[in-house]
């Protein structure tokens, strides 16, 4: 039966709030099933979500109450209808660590401003594991409570099945199940009683004020401290330097001394472990929605994920025989389908953004794409801090004017407008291979409205595959 999503949200959304809906936009589709909405009135704002796995629904809702019991950074839930398979939660905005990252990247290969953040997320990943998952109602898991013997030869199949068997990797069935059973069996000689959030990777953190929140963790069980950590160090995409997962790795182990017990060294052996079977956890994933689902964001991160496993492999030696595991890894490494995959997403269609900031004393920004068009907003129409003397040295990018803008302006309504025009171009221009946006924000003097403006445009448009974002502070270059 088909469901009437946005009637049954709406009615939601009103007798939430008691306010009639004025806005209503759904977000780009991510690795999940799950369908989002931006819902706005004149006074709230909300993500509405539908979910027709109710089973999912249910341990979402459960791990949300008890996190926030903990005092964690997930987002609230405002509102449910879970006969619906529906729910409103905190709208938490559009920056993830992973769009912050690539657009801090763009300026500046790997800063020390980026492995702070990192550093923010790994002090709180262990109150999710440790102090939320002491008590944490493991009956509400799904589909298992642990990440046990069964999860983890799941995982290893959809590997095989979909990356191996999809990618054209040469392997001896019996001899890889032999050694699926022994490289298990070594995983699970670690503690595996803590909360294991399952996939703690940078596009289910958040960033808003400057503050990592968690979402996604509907997929959580009772496993081994070592595996989240794996997921977010070797996220493939986020593509860590090495020197940058080894401070990360050693600063976490750090964090959690302070909650309990560590041997340091038992702890990074077992690590390598666990990041190994993430890594083929993640290329099942990439099979799966990209060689079987023919979806290209997926195709795109397998580049990433072999270069991870190629330093793996020269790089670890693991205590426990596996012969056929290590050499059908090998032949990934030196695969020249999987090579071709990796060139034609390395060198293949991009939607090239070009943001720009600018003063209206100096004109606007000529597009010197050679396409013309796009889009110039006006943020004059925003409530100016640059009035106010203790803001006038600082910029958009500074955390004061950032809070001023939210709380005394109108410029969410802004942007929600102008990220709605924006959208609409981009999804038209990647479904028919254009290759250059231009979009420019203006005010008084190009220092504090239109700044921030462009950095939230820039961080939205990080989470478009297709899409490469390049700001430009005209004011700065003059």
């Amino acid at each position: 039966m088909q469901v009437d999503k946005k009637s049954i949200l709406t009615n939601l959304f009103r007798e939430w709030c008691g306010e009639e809906l004025s806005e209503w936009t759904p977000l780009p589709p991510s690795g999940s099933y799950r369908e989002y909405y931006r819902m706005k009135s004149v006074h709230k704002q909300v993500l509405g979500v539908y979910n027709s796995d109710k089973k999912e629904n249910t341990a979402f809702i459960s791990f949300t109450e008890h996190f926030l019991s903990k005092g964690l950074p997930v987002p609230a839930i405002l509102a449910k209808d879970e006969e619906s398979d529906i729910y409103l939660v905190e709208d938490l905005g559009d920056v993830t660590l992973f769009s912050f990252i690539s657009a801090m990247r763009q300026e500046e290969e790997f800063s020390p401003m980026i492995v702070d953040v990192y550093k923010r997320v790994l002090d709180v990943l262990p109150e999710f594991q440790i102090t939320a998952g002491r008590d944490i109602d493991y009956t509400k898991c799904y589909p298992r409570e642990r990440f046990d013997k069964q999860s983890m030869m799941w995982d290893l199949n959809y590997f095989k099945y979909y990356f191996l068997k999809l990618g054209k990797i040469p392997f001896d069935e019996q001899a890889l199940e032999t050694d699926f059973n022994t490289f298990i069996d070594y995983l699970l000689a670690a503690d595996c009683d803590y909360f294991l959030y399952r996939d703690f990777q940078s596009r289910n953190i958040m960033l808003k004020d400057g503050k990592p929140y968690f979402i996604d963790y509907q997929g959580g069980r009772a496993g081994a401290l070592h595996y989240d950590l794996a997921s977010l160090l070797f996220d493939a995409k986020a593509d860590l330097p090495p020197q940058v997962r080894t401070e990360l790795l050693h600063y976490y182990i750090g964090t959690l001394k302070k909650y309990t017990e560590v041997n340091e060294s038992g702890f990074v052996q077992m690590f390598f472990g666990y990041v190994l079977i993430r890594i083929m956890q993640a290329m099942g994933a990439y099979g799966f929605r990209g060689f079987y689902e023919k979806k290209e964001h997926f195709l795109k991160s397998i580049p990433f994920a072999i270069e991870n496993l190629k330093w793996l492999l020269t790089s670890v030696t693991f205590p426990v025989k596996v012969p056929a595991l290590l050499e059908a890894l090998r032949q990934i490494t030196v695969s020249k389908e999987l090579e071709a995959i990796g060139g034609a997403h390395k060198s293949g269609y991009r939607l090239h953004v070009s943001v720009n900031i600018f003063s209206y004393k100096k004109g606007i920004p000529q597009d010197n794409s050679g396409n013309g068009g796009g889009f110039v907003f006006d943020c004059r129409a925003i409530h100016n801090p640059g009035r106010y003397e203790q803001y006038k040295l600082l910029t958009g990018k500074d955390a004061a004017v950032q809070k001023f803008l939210q709380e005394e302006s109108e410029v969410e309504s802004f942007l929600t407008n102008a990220f709605g025009l924006v959208k609409q171009s981009v999804e038209l221009y990647t479904s028919r291979k254009f290759t250059n946006l231009m979009v420019s924000f203006g005010c008084t003097g190009g220092r504090h409205r239109s700044v921030y403006c462009a950095e939230r445009l820039a961080a939205m448009l990080q989470n478009f595959p297709d899409v490469h974002v390049k700001l430009h502070h005209v004011e700065q270059d003059k």
